[in-house]
């Protein structure tokens, strides 16, 4: 059977061949948070099911103790172990080519130029909706986007259901993360008081190797910690970069900016705790050329 354009399949697939090894890493390499969790292998695709489930240790084995000679031991089973399920979501960045498109750019070289420039648009798109979602709490798009920082670390750490847990219940206080407030403190943000914040912050959080290693601020929070060291400049470390994202190191964990953040917002992470779970089939992927069945495209 004859193709009924074999210029645009072949420019089109020439253009894909291209991109398509390349757009998981350019998009990951496209935030500092991703970058970081992929420079640690946290990039970790799941295979499938109805849900993403990760599980949880939010306790301590309560059979155990000193004991001497042949006292008895307790061999009573401790529930360790629970789960947290995250509903999946989609996202996709669309590129279109109408047949006059295809009239004006006839000619493979030009077909392949064009493709290519819709591609990068389409990849640009996804990386900075990406990037965006990040941050979110898990309502924007009616629920349809991820779940970002604002939705896992939570300014009323008490009260939301994160992963199916509820962290309202005592019993799962292991589940709530830390928050300060700089007006519950009785303090007024700024560049005097930045690293007073973090200190507390850091004292509530770092649990002897478990520490927090990486900090995502918004511009005016980061405006305030780069003021605040470059007032004491003889203490602060050379600058680190995070796959091309230059960052500061505090206490042993970079500081890196996000146009993305809420600018009066903190984020200190604990990234071994922290994945992006993309279904190992759409990991960022480009998809094959779909004709329309009721367009000209």
């Amino acid at each position: 059977m004859a193709v009924p354009n074999s210029t645009y399949t072949q420019a089109f697939s020439s253009a894909i061949a291209n991109y398509r090894d390349s757009a998981k890493d350019d998009i990951l390499a496209n935030n500092a948070l991703l970058a970081v969790l992929n420079e640690k292998g946290n990039t970790d695709p799941f295979d499938g099911g109805v849900e993403i489930t990760e599980q949880v240790l939010y306790n301590s084995v309560a059979a155990s103790g000193w004991y001497t000679g042949s006292d008895l031991l307790d061999v009573e089973a401790t529930d360790v172990l629970t789960s947290a399920n995250y509903a999946i979501k989609q996202f996709y960045a669309n590129i279109v080519q109408d047949g006059l498109e295809e009239m004006q750019n006839a000619g493979e070289t030009r077909m392949i130029n064009l493709i290519k420039a819709k591609i990068q648009a389409g990849m640009s798109t996804a990386k900075n909706s990406i990037g965006l979602a990040l941050f979110n709490s898990n309502t924007e798009n009616g629920g349809k986007a991820i779940g970002g920082l604002q939705f896992l670390v939570s300014d009323s750490p008490s009260t939301p259901t994160v992963g199916g847990i509820d962290a309202s219940q005592s019993s799962n206080a292991f589940w709530r993360n830390y928050s300060f407030s700089f007006a519950s403190n009785s303090l007024t943000a700024g560049s005097s008081t930045i690293l007073s914040a973090l200190n507390l912050s850091f004292l509530n959080t770092n649990r002897g190797k478990d520490i927090v290693d990486l900090c995502v601020a918004g511009n005016t929070y980061f405006s305030y910690f780069e003021g605040a060291l470059q007032a004491n400049q003889r203490f602060m470390s050379a600058e680190k970069a995070i796959a091309g994202f230059k960052a500061y190191e505090y206490k042993g964990a970079r500081v890196v900016n996000d146009p993305n953040c809420s600018a009066t917002r903190l984020y200190g992470l604990n990234t071994d705790y922290a994945f992006f779970r993309p279904f190992e089939r759409r990991n960022f992927t480009i998809g094959d050329r779909k004709d329309s069945i009721n367009q000209d495209a």
